[in-house]
């Protein structure tokens, strides 16, 4: 097997994956556009280092020479992931992403028939989202397969890195999204709640536009697809309450405005939340005759679980076939369960 590549090194997730891929023994390539953190933390770590910026073919195709695998990190993923997707399927070199942006899995599932021809395996969104939730939905679809109807949750994410924010604003002016018989459906924000019945302690959650509105269809071709996150009745109220302000937030100067304040936050959260968070994910599935199951399992927290999850994946993604996947399409609805701290999951039948 070739070399790994980790893509966006010097960002808060991407250097939490180098750390812990050295931790483990591994020696991934560390990679990005600016030289001097990358440089910093790869003489760290007595690793190869690599400086790309994405910016023509010929640039990315060097950053990818005698590389198996690329772990890219470095978002906004939807200005940096069709590059490096395309050097991928030019050099051959398989590819997943940490991304949560529905765009982009749209994007790179579009990508198939090209990935097949090359012989290259792409998955987007092999970290926090979409792994487990992923995996909870493939769990729950072999236990009920005439299932029509999928409602995912989680809770317990603690505090964002600047990345995720700035990411998040991109997608402030889009509102909601549901799936409803086969099709993505628009929602108002905050208009969608729902009781959690999470075994810690029932919470209230409000649907939100969470990856698996995509991915899961793509995982178990569910027709009717919602995922929650567990906020306060005051938050999605507030959510609610302010959702017609959402179309101001794709005007440039606010976006820049809002992501400066990004910039002056701390990057992620820190080592003691990392080792002490967790997350609690839940799902449940019915079909027409009103049968049902329902699953649950706690994760670490979200950002300790995608470095887990993504170097799991990196070291697996030569057992799947060619083409674009989901980690559970890819490698298995049991693929959670083999991340270290991920508790047994639990389910309840009708």
């Amino acid at each position: 097997m070739g070399a790994h590549l980790i893509y966006g090194a010097n960002g808060f997730t991407g250097e939490l994956t180098a750390r812990e891929a050295h931790r483990r023994g591994q020696k991934p390539i560390l990679a990005g556009r600016r030289e001097e953190p990358v440089r910093a933390l790869a003489e760290e770590l007595g690793l190869e280092w690599r400086i790309a910026s994405l910016g023509t073919p010929e640039e990315v195709d060097t950053l990818l020479d005698g590389v198996d695998v690329v772990l890219h990190c470095a978002g906004p993923f939807s200005a940096t992931s069709k590059p490096m997707v395309d050097a991928c399927l030019r050099t051959q070199t398989h590819y997943l992403d940490i991304t949560g942006e529905m765009g982009v899995f749209r994007e790179v599932f579009s990508r198939n028939d090209e990935a097949k021809a090359a012989g290259v395996v792409l998955i987007p969104g092999a970290g926090f989202d979409v792994v487990p939730t992923d995996c909870m939905a493939a769990m729950l679809h072999e236990k009920l397969p005439s299932a029509t109807h999928l409602e995912l949750a989680f809770a317990g994410l603690g505090s964002i890195s600047r990345g995720t924010l700035k990411t998040s604003v991109e997608g402030m002016a889009h509102g909601g999204w549901v799936r409803r018989n086969h099709k993505l459906s628009p929602i108002r924000t905050g208009s969608l709640t729902r009781t959690i019945p999470f075994s810690r302690k029932p919470l209230h959650g409000m649907a939100i536009p969470w990856g698996d509105v995509y991915t899961a269809y793509k995982t178990t071709k569910i027709p009717n697809i919602t995922v929650y996150t567990a906020v306060p009745p005051s938050t999605a109220a507030w959510a609610r309450r302010t959702s017609g302000l959402q179309k101001w937030a794709a005007i440039p100067w606010i976006q820049r405005m809002l992501k400066n304040w990004i910039d002056r936050r701390p990057p992620g959260p820190d080592a003691e939340l990392r080792q002490t968070g967790y997350s609690d994910i839940w799902g449940r599935v019915e079909d027409s005759d009103g049968n049902w199951v329902e699953g649950e399992f706690t994760t670490p927290e979200g950002y300790t679980l995608t470095a887990l999850a993504a170097l799991l994946i990196a070291e697996r993604i030569h057992l799947a076939e060619a083409g674009t996947w989901t980690p559970a399409g890819a490698l298995g609805s049991h693929l959670i369960q083999e991340v270290q701290g991920v508790t047994q999951a639990t389910f309840r039948t009708s």
